[in-house]
């Protein structure tokens, strides 16, 4: 579970048969055998999710399998993904939904607002990757310590809810020297420990507030239990993490949290190093695609025309085109985008039609942003497995007939 926690928080929630499980999970050595075992059941705060879409690593961590995707730009509710770094709080924070209140700090004219409030200061919809900064993890060769996930620690979903910089204004503006975002989420902490090494607290670049977003629904329905529902702060084209559920407290800082999660957490540690302040954080996503179809797990293919397709997206900046190589990256050909624009911060589905003849395939894909960013054919090594935009990591191979 190392996504969220270092070591020593680990062992604090370590009391639970969950968190016992998930701590097996971080010694796991090989994708094929975790699902190869016996399938785990959908945790009780999820349990209204497909299960036939899902992979339960955990009671904390469920992934979207990579054949659920299917070919529709928006992942359903039902099927998306589930990165928890705390347990879910009571269920009984949901009954009543509009009494859920934020404070907000580093403004003018600082104060509590509920959610009933907020709703009066108005509305905006926005799509979004939401993506788990140790998405890709599993692919890494040096195992780092975690979930380890393949593409499906993510989805493209759609938020309402109202603009942050709306609230901003409403609250008299920034007060001077704002230069972050923190956002506090509302999890219930463990007793006698303190409360900074386990507190899920975040910091961003305070530009971020432009874009973000206070979000009461997700695909069209009040956000659930399972992913931070009363209120959560969204943060378009950031790591997943970022994007804090159950938000009770957003404050304009002029330094990032002290919070373990922020300051030692979610780090770009270089290998063989441990996680340090002064190394760079997880915050903005980069230009990433895979291949959602034909996929190897559907055994062997009809040689002949097959419709090659997958998402890509940008982070904080749109997909200007897809390339698919049916040679392991040897050639590319430009694949055709599909699907409605939901905006620069939602995934792009592609499909490319191939003449696939007998034999082995590796089939790759590599996207291009607006800004003529290209993605990178290798990794970004750290220890935490964070970021992995690799095409060749996210390659299929499969084989025709």
């Amino acid at each position: 579970m190392k996504d969220s926690m270092t070591l020593p928080r680990r062992h604090l929630l370590a009391g639970s048969a969950a968190a016992l499980s998930a701590l097996g999970l971080a010694g796991w050595s090989g994708r094929a055998a975790a699902q190869a075992a016996a399938p785990k059941p959908l945790p009780a705060y999820a349990g209204w999710k497909s299960s036939d879409a899902l992979i339960v690593h955990s009671s904390s961590t469920l992934e979207t399998k990579r054949s659920a995707f299917g070919t529709s730009v928006i992942t359903p509710s039902n099927q998306l993904y589930v990165r928890n770094n705390l347990p879910a709080p009571d269920a009984a924070i949901l009954n009543d939904r509009d009494a859920w209140t934020v404070a907000f700090e580093g403004v003018k004219n600082p104060r509590s607002l509920t959610l009933a409030e907020l709703k009066t200061l108005g509305v905006e919809t926005v799509a979004t990757v939401l993506q788990c900064s140790g998405n890709g993890r599993g692919f890494f060769p040096s195992k780092p310590s975690g979930t380890p996930w393949a593409v499906g620690a993510a989805g493209c979903v759609v938020w309402s809810g109202v603009p942050l910089r709306n609230v901003v204004a409403a609250l008299g503006g920034l007060a001077d020297g704002a230069v972050y975002l923190t956002g506090t989420g509302g999890e219930k902490l463990p007793e006698g420990v303190d409360p900074l090494s386990v507190v899920v607290e975040r910091s961003v670049p305070v530009k971020a507030t432009e874009d973000a977003l206070l979000a009461w629904e997700m695909n069209g329905e009040p956000i659930s239990l399972a992913h931070g529902g009363p209120l959560r702060l969204v943060v378009p084209g950031y790591q997943g993490v970022n994007n804090i559920k159950y938000v009770q407290r957003v404050a304009f800082t002029s330094a990032q949290s002290q919070a373990r999660i922020m300051s030692h957490g979610y780090r770009m540690s270089p290998p063989g190093t441990k996680a340090a302040p002064d190394q760079p954080s997880v915050w903005e996503m980069g230009v990433k695609s895979w291949i959602n179809g034909p996929l190897p797990e559907k055994g062997t293919l009809k040689a002949g025309l097959v419709q090659v397709h997958g998402v890509a997206f940008g982070g904080t900046q749109a997909v200007k085109g897809v390339e698919v190589s049916v040679d392991g990256g040897k050639t590319w050909q430009a694949a055709r985008l599909i699907g409605p624009d939901l905006g620069k911060f939602a995934w792009r589905q592609f499909v490319l039609p191939v003449q696939l003849g007998a034999g082995t395939h590796v089939l790759a894909s590599r996207a291009t942003d607006m800004a003529g960013t290209v993605q990178g054919e290798q990794r970004d090594e750290n220890v935490g497995g964070y970021n992995n935009a690799s095409w060749r990591d996210h390659a299929v191979t499969i084989t025709a007939a």
